[in-house]
């Protein structure tokens, strides 16, 4: 794949991220859709083969990131918030148990 197709599947890659990771958070997917197109257009004019290979990298390295460890939270009274997992973070629920399974 060309260098060119794998910036813009980063670029993409990165939005659809941003769109499900702040969903229904008008404000703060305002805010990253303005970071990436704001780093992607600084350094739109990169020649260096090597550095593109690494800012490819630190882009695909971000939307892990984002995708992975980012979590809603909505702030509903003073002292509670409401915690808004996405489907892919959620992990099945195994029971903690101090006696080790009896084998059958």
């Amino acid at each position: 794949m060309g260098t060119r197709l794998k910036v813009l599947k980063v670029f993409k890659t990165l939005h659809r991220t941003r769109m499900a990771v702040f969903k229904d958070d008008d404000k703060t997917m305002a805010a990253a859709r303005l970071k990436i197109n704001e780093e992607f257009r600084k350094n739109k004019n990169e020649t260096s083969e090597e550095n593109i290979q690494k800012m490819i990298k630190m882009g695909s390295d971000v939307e892990v990131v984002l995708r992975e460890a980012v979590l809603q939270v909505e702030h509903v009274e003073e002292n509670k918030l409401l915690l808004r997992p996405r489907e892919s973070l959620l992990l099945e629920n195994v029971p903690y148990c101090d006696q080790p399974r009896k084998r059958s």
